[in-house]
């Protein structure tokens, strides 16, 4: 690999690190906050979320590189700017559900977010299938992530304002 190819691979890598951090600052306390809700019975224990997530950023980063490196940032201009909207409302969603707590807005929200990753993953496999391809698990996670949401904030409508 060349410097100019590692040094995108570690942009990349930086980026979605970025947006997962802010993300994860409205996390602080959401084991806390979890463990108080109603969840179903195919909820996963809030020690899981870790290691998913670190696993799915990864796979993200890796995706949009590889899109990068395809196309160059002119050429993959709408690949990568879908990537960056849903990585914004990505973020995004932590804030809604564990920080402000507004489990309606999160509910709405993570349905949007499941569209820009759907998008996300189309763009990216006409640029390179592989990256597509990345960009699967994370799919999966939303979709389940979104039903898991919907099922909380409908559980639990104390919680939230």
């Amino acid at each position: 690999m060349n410097r100019k190819h590692l040094t995108g691979l570690i942009v990349s890598l930086a980026l979605t690190s970025l947006a997962a951090a802010i993300g994860s600052r409205a996390s602080l306390r959401a084991p806390e906050f979890y463990a108080t809700l109603s969840r179903p019975e195919w909820a996963p224990p809030s020690w899981l979320f870790g290691p998913a997530w670190t696993l799915l950023y990864t796979l993200m980063a890796v995706a949009a590189w590889l899109v990068w490196r395809e196309r160059g940032l002119s050429g993959a201009r709408v690949a990568l700017g879908l990537y960056a909207v849903q990585l914004v409302l990505n973020a995004l969603w932590s804030w809604l559900f564990f920080a402000w707590r507004r489990g309606s807005l999160a509910g709405l929200e993570v349905v949007v977010l499941l569209v820009f990753v759907a998008l996300t993953l189309v763009a990216f496999r006409r640029v390179r299938p592989l990256a597509g391809a990345l960009m699967l698990p994370y799919l999966l996670w939303v979709a389940y992530a979104t039903a898991l949401t919907l099922s909380i904030v409908r559980r639990n409508p104390a919680a939230f304002l």
